[in-house]
């Protein structure tokens, strides 16, 4: 089999390398790269005898556990696409999901056959559902699904699928923030080199050049990392899959709810080295249990608190610092379209900016004007903070959006975030943000305004 830059290549390549260590910890569940390895052949194998393949969709509709992740891998190994599902979704959200990503089969919690059985009749293309225990007593029968362990336990654990490609598709959907969670299409390479670093986030060596190297950027020492959010949100799955493309240790939240002295325990416990959050949200209550219950964790082992995917705001920043004096604080900008676009190099430039970042050949501001093609900023001049190179090539079943979003520049595509930035005198890139923020939360639209104004 020729090697790729297709996840399922990579992580099979890390496995071969580092087996017998722990990979996943999720509440009691712990599984080594082995065990993750063999365990996603066997639900590729199931999912093939159900006639899903080469791009079909599969949903993965479930809160944090290792089955999220084993099933996600699955998919990859048959060159099948996994979605991400919002299990917060209500009936006409969750059947515009269901349709808008054309799914065929869904592997989900058990409490949640209610929902599907709800509206499965209308999502006529889903034929398969695997139902992962999770202590709930709702009747498989209901959407004639099968339990997860019992479509393992009659499939094969070895590795013996078709060559897979740089462009299969992973497809992330959004939360829906200004409207329908649209999907976004990322080729495999693209997705890893853009939102992964290419392998190189731990290493020395830097991104991969060759799918190969993957080998040597795993770490002798692994690194115990906590990702706090879903791994239904982007930004939780991709530092999921950045830890496991490393072979370092993957701690994941099991608790329903994110409450902070619970996630100390979780920290003491697995002695974590790294904890992701997802900006202040997540930051206020992890400060207030601390603050809360002085020298009651010992979180020595903590190195990094690092945020992506919202506004850490500097004050919040600055606490973690207070407790945390030796820590490193890491805050990155990005979204589901554009992976990571670099991190707050502190050098803050206008009192209402998000952070500052370095401006590159794929990093840059794109003016956009009525009536005028797209171009590029000039120093002090303000636009939308964009991307090219390692980008998406759209969003699925929505080719207007698309080409909104977009552009050709030159000659290049470029990606607009969205997000109003201008470009400083100095050549870098200070980010404001956008004018308006909408939250989607249980299938309600909370909209935030802010000023983006100097």
């Amino acid at each position: 089999m020729t090697m790729t830059f297709n996840i399922a290549d990579l992580f099979e390549k890390v496995a071969e390398t580092v087996g017998d260590r722990e990979a996943i910890i999720c509440g009691d569940n712990r599984a080594t790269y082995d065990a993750l390895e063999k365990g996603a052949n066997q639900i590729a194998h199931y999912l093939q005898s159900q006639g899903v393949g080469a791009g079909d969709h599969v949903g993965l509709y479930m809160y944090n556990n290792a089955e999220y992740l084993e099933a996600m891998l699955a998919c990859f190994k048959i060159r099948a696409v996994p979605i991400n599902v919002n299990y917060r979704y209500v009936k006409d959200e969750l059947l515009y999901i269901f349709e808008n990503a054309d799914m065929v089969a869904c592997i989900h919690n058990r409490e949640f056959i209610p929902h599907i059985a709800e509206i499965r009749a209308a999502a006529k293309d889903m034929q398969t559902f695997i139902s992962v225990d999770d202590g709930s007593d709702e009747d498989l029968v209901q959407i004639d699904a099968i339990d997860y362990q019992v479509a393992k336990q009659v499939q094969s654990d070895k590795r013996d699928f078709p060559d897979r490609a740089d462009d299969d598709l992973f497809i992330l959907y959004t939360g829906g923030t200004t409207g329908m969670p649209k999907g976004v299409m990322w080729p495999h390479k693209n997705v890893f080199m853009a939102a992964m670093g290419g392998g190189g986030h731990f290493s020395p060596l830097g991104a991969c050049v060759e799918p190969e190297d993957i080998a040597s950027r795993v770490l002798e020492n692994p690194i115990v990392g906590i990702a706090l959010a879903p791994l239904m949100h982007g930004a939780s799955w991709w530092y999921a899959c950045i830890q496991l493309l490393a072979g370092n240790k993957l701690v994941l939240n099991h608790h329903r709810s994110l409450i902070g002295e619970e996630v100390w325990d979780i920290c003491e416990r697995e002695k974590c080295n790294a904890v992701q959050i997802v900006g202040d949200a997540m930051a206020i209550p992890l400060l207030d249990a601390l603050e809360a219950n002085p020298d009651r964790w010992d979180l020595t082992p903590i190195f990094n608190v690092g945020s992506g995917g919202a506004v850490f705001s500097e004050s919040k920043q600055d606490a973690f610092k207070a407790i945390f004096p030796n820590v490193f604080i890491t805050n990155s900008f990005g979204s589901s379209e554009s992976g990571q676009m670099g991190m707050d190099n502190g050098q803050k430039k206008g009192e209402a900016g998000l952070g500052n970042v370095t401006r590159s050949e794929f990093m840059d501001v794109i003016v956009v004007e009525e009536g005028q093609p797209p171009r590029h900023a000039k120093p002090g001049e303000m636009g939308i903070f964009s991307r090219s190179g390692y980008i998406p090539v759209g969003y699925y079943n929505a080719p207007e959006k698309t080409a909104e979003t977009f552009l050709d520049v030159d000659g290049k595509i470029w990606l607009l975030t969205g997000d109003e930035s201008i470009l400083e005198e100095d050549g870098t890139i200070t980010v404001y943000g956008r004018g308006s923020n909408c939250i989607n939360s249980g299938g309600e639209k909370y909209s935030l305004k802010k000023s983006s104004k100097r």
